[in-house]
């Protein structure tokens, strides 16, 4: 795999910081509790690196912050105008070829042996989401039965955005 794609079954929890806690708790389970029979969806995940460099293109990542650095956080109206810009923007962003090759081929693989269309979860795995000491569960948006790449795609640039 790259630095922008990791496979769940490779996954453990030292692997936190590089796909988040809910991938990483994913990874533990296929390896720990498929071999006693429980089935454990497999798949892949993109990388906070992936993300980082995403957010990097372009720029991309200093408008937020320009945009974010002269908010009135206490203004509402500005707050619920400001989330929407970002968000658009991200939508609109096209992700650097090379994390769209590693998803495009990530994908290859996973649906090599399917057979008709299969359904895929889309989720977010935040770095510094459901840790022992902090949780910010259902913050982040969660795609269910998403299929087809283009569809899985878009499922990741909203979560991205979300």
């Amino acid at each position: 795999m790259t630095d922008y794609v990791r496979w769940l079954h490779d996954l453990r929890m030292d692997d936190v910081p590089v796909v988040g806690g809910k991938n990483a708790s994913l990874g533990e389970m296929i390896a720990n509790l498929s071999e006693v029979g429980v089935r454990v969806p497999g798949g892949f995940a993109t990388t906070a690196a992936a993300y980082r460099e995403f957010l990097a293109a372009g720029g991309l990542d200093e408008r937020i912050q320009a945009l974010l650095d002269h908010l009135d956080v206490d203004d509402i109206a500005a707050l619920a105008e400001t989330g929407p810009r970002i968000r658009g923007w991200i939508m609109q962003q096209p992700f650097p070829p090379a994390l769209e090759a590693a998803i495009d081929d990530a994908f290859a693989t996973l649906t090599a042996n399917t057979s008709g269309e299969v359904s895929w979860a889309v989720r977010s795995s935040a770095t510094a989401e459901d840790l022992p000491d902090a949780s910010f569960a259902g913050q982040q948006e969660t795609f269910l039965n998403v299929q087809g790449l283009a569809n899985v795609k878009h499922a990741i640039k909203e979560v991205f955005a979300s």
